[in-house]
This record gives structure tokens, sequence and C-alpha cells, in this order.
């Protein structure tokens, strides 16, 4: 192993024994006080984990604020909320901003007191059906309306079978009342129970379905689960599965790339536009055999292998007869000088693309790689703990290797990001001049970053399993060191993304999530009791 580390983000230095005359006890002891100073304190997480058995109680948390502040039913409250789209702060706003009434004639709330069956006739006409049926038949809604059971029985299977079992409404021309949905369920349960707990579901997948803060994890198979945020949607999350996503696209976690820049990378990638456009430049259809024939002379006149003759302009058939300016019996209006000019730029927008998809695709290589580096490291752990009494710690190992994945995993993505920043996506943002000047501003801070991090990862290959004590102090320095370093480097790329590139774009808006030191946050599962 060679004894040189990279030092600082602006200059390279090696590590020197003969410069360095402290204590080795001392200097450990300040450099782990430096880096627990410089790491982020760990704090509860902010998402939540849904699984199908806390899915309800979730609901139920929410629905009891409701219910608490305003003195509200069950249904009422759940009516309020799927209106609101499962947003206690919004209903509590506009209860304070606009007050009750127009809170509830918004969300089809109906809180006046309704007639009791009781007190109607024997008999009732039913406006829908027009029959006259016995007051024991009919059903009254909070709006006052009352129609016969089995008119209401058919509306409400209606209204399921259609996927509007959210917000069922009355009837009643113009009425704008949601209906009881216990009523709803005991109609529909006399007829067909199977349909009942269709409706249930429904209400209680209204949750994740109408919900902003709560979305299905996109694990594939569907592991079942639903994530709940607190705050900015923009944000990446590990779902208790294993699946990591970012929460506002649910594609894979794409970090430091916006959504709309992952989007487009990966519409390249799918369809290869890059190649297709190049072989649609560079190749022609046979207008005999349709095979692809690509030009290898200067002479626009070309033969398939079939044996027919074309013009390489057009694409017309001709006849073999020709010179170099000219072929007998044909004219094509097309200039030659434009047929060159697309055929080279679609090259280099080809060798471009190339490019940063070789290097995204290398980095992400690694990181697959580098992941079966957990269960070596993890030997040479057990290894020293059994054979070496001095130290029982080496918890820095780990450490190491977890700001090597998470770093790896960022300059991965910035490939991408590089590839639409400095292309076509901002042209109009900024002149050639600018965009020189950002692309080696973020240049140096990723060469920067990669360097320091392929560092670390020669350092968390060492076989420090067969080393002396002296010799594996010295290691552990130059690790927590580097990783500190690493750990810095990745929040100043984060930073000249997010401020001077993307925060300085005029036309355009492009958010990325935030530098999380401790990598993509990990949710935690929701207490199934009490729903939080």
């Amino acid at each position: 192993m060679e004894d040189d580390y990279y030092v600082s983000s602006e200059e390279e230095g090696y590590y020197d024994d003969e410069e360095d005359n402290d204590d080795p006890e001392n200097l450990e002891e300040e450099m782990m006080a430096y880096v627990e100073s410089e790491t982020p304190k760990c704090e509860v997480s902010s998402t939540k984990v849904i699984s199908k058995e806390s899915l309800l109680a979730a609901q139920r948390g929410d629905v009891q604020r409701v219910m608490d502040v305003l003195s509200l039913k069950e249904y009422h409250a759940r009516t309020l909320l799927i209106h609101y789209r499962w947003d206690v702060d919004k209903v509590l706003a506009v209860y304070v901003e606009r007050g009750k009434e127009l809170l509830y004639e918004k969300a089809g709330v109906t809180m006046a007191e309704h007639d009791d069956t009781s007190q109607l006739s024997s008999e009732v006409m039913c406006d829908i059906c027009m029959d006259e049926i016995p007051a024991n038949e009919v059903t009254i809604m909070d709006c006052n309306h009352v129609f016969c059971n089995e008119c209401w029985t058919e509306h409400f299977i209606v209204k399921i079978n259609e996927g509007q079992s959210r917000r069922i409404k009355c009837m009643a021309h113009r009425c704008n009342a949601v209906c009881d949905e216990a009523i709803i369920r005991n109609l529909v349960s006399a007829r067909d129970p199977n349909l009942a707990e269709k409706f249930d579901r429904f209400l209680l997948e209204s949750y994740i379905e109408d919900n902003r803060k709560v979305k299905w994890c996109p694990s594939i198979p569907h592991c079942g689960n639903a994530i709940r945020i607190e705050e900015d949607e923009l944000i990446e999350v590990e779902c208790a599965c294993g699946k990591q996503f970012c929460f506002s696209c649910l594609c894979e976690a794409h970090s430091p790339c916006s959504c709309q820049m992952w989007d487009q990378w990966l519409k390249k990638c799918v369809d290869e536009s890059e190649t297709v456009n190049y072989i649609s430049v560079n190749t022609k259809h046979c207008p005999k055999c349709n095979k692809l024939v690509e030009k290898n002379g200067g002479c626009n006149l070309v033969t398939c292998i079939c044996g027919q003759p074309f013009c390489w302009l057009c694409g017309a058939p001709t006849g073999s007869d020709h010179t170099w300016d000219s072929i007998a019996g044909h004219e094509c209006g097309r200039f030659k000088e434009d047929e060159e000019m697309d055929l080279e730029q679609t090259k280099k927008d080809l060798f471009r693309y190339t490019h940063y998809f070789n290097r995204f695709q290398a980095h992400k290589d690694s990181l697959k790689l580098e992941a079966a580096l957990k269960k070596t490291v993890q030997r040479k752990i057990t290894y020293l703990e059994e054979n070496l009494s001095s130290s029982k710690d080496y918890s820095w190992t780990t450490d190491a290797l977890n700001r090597l994945f998470r770093s790896r995993r960022i300059i991965a993505y910035s490939y991408p990001f590089a590839y639409h920043m400095f292309g076509d996506l901002f042209k109009k943002e900024m002149t050639l001049e600018q965009r020189t000047i950002k692309q080696n501003l973020f240049e140096d801070q990723q060469q920067q970053l990669e360097a320091s991090m392929e560092k670390l990862s020669m350092f968390t290959e060492e076989p420090f399993d067969h080393y002396s004590e002296e010799k594996l102090h010295d290691l552990k320095l130059r690790m927590i060191n580097l990783s500190t370093l690493v750990d810095k480097l990745c929040l100043k790329l984060f930073e000249c993304i997010e401020y001077d590139l993307l925060g300085q774009l005029q036309f355009s808006v492009h958010r990325i999530v935030s530098y999380n030191s401790n990598g993509v946050e990990k949710a935690s599962e929701i207490n199934s009791l009490s729903g939080c």
C-alpha cells in the first residue's frame, strides 16, 4: 500500500510518517472527536412504512385528529379528509381561515338535523321510481332527501362498480351531500356482501390513492407497503423491503439528477435513440428489398446486395449509368452538404452520449462488485476480533465502506446530470462561454470526489486482517480521514449543482434532493396501534 491519500479538495498532499511526531493515541482521539463533530446525529425518521396491517391504524390516526378538533362523526371526518386529499393541516387551515360552513359545504358534509323515518307517513313516494313505498323501506340521508332502499342500493352499486366509492353523493338533483358510509355498507351488504367488502377496501385504500403524502412502494414484485412522508415530497426513501426510490417520481433514487433529467435519461437509454439516429442518417433502406445499406464511398449511386441501384440522397431507385456528378435519367434536389452536416452532428451526439453512458454504467457495475466487499470486510473484522485483543471496535471499516457506497452512487448519477446540464436541455439558458465555465467548475468538483472515492475503495480492499497493530492503527486514521473528506466533497458537489448550476436557471425549474450524509433515508415502521 502506498503511503499517500487525498488530503483536501483544493490541493493534493501526501502523508509523511516523518512529519507526524504526535502521540498516536492523542491523534486518534482528536481524529475521532473531529469525525463525531462533523457527522450528523441520527434523528428519528420523518418517513413511515405503512404495511397492510398498519394501514387502518394510520388512517384512523388522521381521522381521529379531525374528529377531536371539529367534534365530528367518523364518516364526516373521513369525508372531509378525502375531499382535501388526507391533508389534515389543510382541513384545519380552511376551518380557521374560511369557517366551518364553507369547509363542510365544499366537502359535501351536511350537519343539518334530519327527519326520522318514524315521523313520516305510512307510505312515501320515491322520486326516483315514482312508487309508493312503506315508510320502513325508505332511507333519509343527512341532507333530508328520502328515497326507497331499492333505488338507494342500485345507486350505490353503480357508483362502487364505477370506482366512485370514496365520495358517493346523494341522488337528488344538484345535491352535493356525501352519503353516510354506514348506510351504504348496510344496504349494499344485504344485496352483495362481496361488493360491500370492496366498498370498505376502497375507503381504506383512499388513504394511499388520494393522499399526496403517501405512495405505494414501487418494488417489483410489490411488497404491499406504502410510504408516508411528513414534509417535502422531494425526498429519497428506503422501504422496509429494501427498495430505494425517489418519492416524487417513484423511480430509483437518482440524485443529483432532477426527476425531469432522470426521466429523459431513461427514455434515451431504453430506446437507444442516439444509436437509432446514427443508423437513420448513416444507412438507407433499399427501395427493392428494404434492407439497410451503408454507404462506403463518395459516390451517391449505391447498389444493394440484391443488385438494385438507387440514389443515396433521396433513396429513389435508378439505373446504373452515372458519373461522379450525376446519375443518368435522375435528378435530385437535395443538397449533399446538408446530408454531410447531419451525419457529422449525429456522430458527435452519439459520441457524447456514449461518453456519459459508459462512465455511468462503469460506476454502476463497480457498485455491484463492491457490494460483495461487505462479506469480505465482515470476515476480516471477525478474524481481528478473535485474534487481536487490543481493540474490539472496527466500526470505522464498515463506516468507510458505507461512505464508499454512497459516494459511488452519487458519482454514477452525476454523469446523466452532466449529460443534460451541459447538453441541449438548457441551451437557451446559457451562452457557450457560460456553459464552458460552469462545466469546468462542475467537472473539477466531480473529479476531486472521484479521485478521493477511488482511494477510499483501495483502502477498503486492503488485507488489514493480517496487519500489525501499528499498521492497522495507521490504516484506521487514514480511512477515517478519507471518509470525512469524501463526505465533504459530496456535499460540495451537491451545493455546486443546487446553487451554481440549477439555481442560476431563469426559465426552467429543476430541483434535486438535498444531500444526506447518511444516505437514502430509511422509513421507520409505523405503530399499528397509534398510527404514528
